[in-house]
């Protein structure tokens, strides 16, 4: 079991870090003690670090909209380590959300706000820092696993430059985690994409998809896979995006079930976050991502 990599948190939550599930190890890490100029969003990393086989994929899931470890959709996450992934919860400055800042603006706007949040950038609509863009995040938490288990394999997953090494890793997400999935999935040529019901990102009165949406992708039409859920309030919208990523009609998987306890159909929309949260969903899942040696 590894000790918990997280500096200055309490020793509860550092034993939340521990296995949960009889899974795999889990450590929480903090960005800030893998980079020490990150400066905000430092909830930590939730990293499920055995695998059957070094040669394991990463699977690198990111939360939507005030998405924090202590929510991580842990059924989820442990029935991907089950199916032989490590998988790390990768937490990045996901406030506000693209569908709040974008709509409104030029159809551009979405495409800058990910871009930003994705690989850095000074705005306009949004301003990253260098060292709290996603791909940077990834990275910086890739050399810190190195360097403290350096017998662990983690150096796999990182290419001669010391940057994630795309092809080796499977993109996944929900809500704006799902969307920051696909954007940077068309720029690298990575193992898999897994989307959960998202991206959305729209433009103009009659709300047609953002026009990055459309553009080629480094990653493969047939390594896309996608859900979203007949009764979330977006999912007409949801559905656009998908046809204008050229997911493939048999990788998008329609989730139909109900809610979780103590959930009303008039909570806000309570069957967009159902889909990364119900036990009947485990064999979906399961397709969606495959098994790791596959």
């Amino acid at each position: 079991m590894l000790k918990t990599a997280c500096t200055q948190f309490g020793a509860a939550l550092a034993a939340a870090a521990l296995s949960l599930s009889g899974v795999s190890a889990q450590e929480l890490v903090r960005p800030s003690a893998a980079n020490p100029q990150v400066r905000q969003y430092d909830d930590p990393n939730l990293v499920y670090a055995g695998a059957p086989s070094r040669n394991a994929p990463l699977v690198v899931f990111m939360p939507g909209t005030s998405g924090r470890s202590e929510t991580a959709p842990r059924l989820l996450l442990d029935t991907i380590a089950s199916q032989g992934y490590r998988v790390v919860f990768l937490t990045y400055n996901d406030m506000p959300a693209v569908a709040q800042v974008c709509p409104s603006r030029p159809p551009a706007c979405s495409t800058r706000f990910r871009e930003s949040r994705a690989f850095g950038g000074d705005g306009p609509p949004v301003a990253t820092p260098a060292p709290e863009a996603i791909a940077n995040r990834l990275g910086d938490l890739l050399r810190y696993l190195q360097r403290t288990h350096p017998d662990a394999g983690w150096s796999e997953y990182l290419d001669a430059e010391g940057r994630p090494a795309w092809p080796r890793i499977i993109l996944s997400g929900l809500s704006q985690g799902a969307g920051m999935a696909a954007f940077m999935a068309q720029r690298y040529p990575v193992s898999r994409v897994v989307l959960f019901s998202s991206p959305w990102d729209v433009t103009g009165p009659d709300q047609r998809p953002a026009p990055w949406l459309f553009a080629a992708s480094a990653t493969p039409p047939a390594r896309w896979w996608a859900e979203r859920h007949i009764r979330e309030n977006t999912t007409r919208l949801i559905a656009n995006a998908y046809d204008a990523l050229r997911i493939p009609r048999d990788h998008i998987l329609l989730f139909d079930g109900g809610l979780p306890p103590g959930k009303s159909p008039d909570d806000g929309n309570p069957y967009h976050v159902s889909t990364v949260q119900l036990r009947q969903y485990v064999p979906q899942w399961r397709t969606m991502f495959g098994a790791a040696n596959q």
